[in-house]
């Protein structure tokens, strides 16, 4: 199996320019409308900004985190607004953090700003989260959804549910890719950053999304998060969502009659 071809997604989806280019747009006309607070400084580095979308029927319950991807190495909120949209519409507010990205940052240290990212909007709202992202952000929320929050001073069940979709959870395989110039990930770092080779403390649910256009490598880093979380005593369903790829399963966040979306809103709700 060739890894460098199994994990480079812009050569398997040709129309990605296009794909990319319309999420900025539509991310910059949700901006336009939406009600929120934006640029909030969760941390001292320059990426460490979120944006916390609310309306006027923002009703109780969890906070959902949308974590966006690019290979911890590329974009930020701005380009991912509107995946916010689906679980406004309902009722449930979202915060899109942005995060220090590869090879400025390390992926231990990316794992940290979001973690401190948690205990701002904690501390700031006082709601329960709910993680979920995408790609990278599939990773990121998978590492929050495994942290052990009381060693933060936060409640145990700080996170009360999570979802993935087409996420990375064992990093070792990206050490032999073109990805690691990057990533600069070594023995050590890639087996400290993978959360599928946590011990998972938490009991909160966790749903595992792919797409199932995806390469052979994500297809089965999603499989084997299930399979292992599930092993593990958690409720981690793992979804394959027919005629997906992987920038495509992205725009299920942003419309409120996906399945994704709803599955989202009901873990909230549970």
């Amino acid at each position: 199996m060739d890894l460098a071809v199994e994990y480079d997604n812009r050569a398997r989806v040709r129309e990605h320019p296009e794909i990319i280019a319309r999420w900025a747009y539509e991310a910059e006309r949700f901006r336009a409308t939406a009600g929120g607070e934006f640029d909030l400084e969760y941390g001292a580095r320059p990426r460490n900004r979120v944006d916390v979308f609310q309306s006027a029927a923002t009703s109780a319950g969890p906070l959902v985190i949308f974590i966006h991807g690019g290979y911890w190495r590329s974009f930020d909120k701005s380009s991912f607004s509107h995946m916010a949209a689906g679980a406004l519409a309902h009722g449930l507010p979202v915060a899109v953090p942005s995060y220090s990205l590869c090879p400025d940052a390390t992926i231990p240290d990316i794992i940290a700003e979001l973690r401190q990212c948690c205990l701002f909007l904690w501390n700031r709202i006082g709601r329960p989260l709910v993680v979920t992202g995408h790609s990278a952000g599939g990773h990121l929320a998978a590492c929050l959804a495994a942290t052990r929050w009381e060693n933060y001073g936060a409640p145990p069940d700080l996170i009360r549910a999570g979802l993935s979709a087409s996420g990375i959870f064992d990093l070792r395989p990206l050490m032999a890719t073109p990805l690691n110039a990057d990533l600069c990930l070594d023995a050590v770092s890639a087996v400290l950053s993978s959360p599928i080779l946590w011990p998972m403390q938490a009991k909160c649910p966790f749903d595992i999304w792919v797409g199932g256009e995806e390469s052979c490598e994500f297809l089965r880093q999603s499989r084997s998060l299930a399979s292992a979380w599930t092993g593990l005593g958690l409720a981690a369903p793992y979804v394959e969502l027919a005629g997906a790829n992987h920038f495509s399963i992205v725009n299920e966040f942003a419309d409120p009659r996906s399945r994704l979306c709803v599955r989202l809103s009901e873990l909230a709700r549970n």
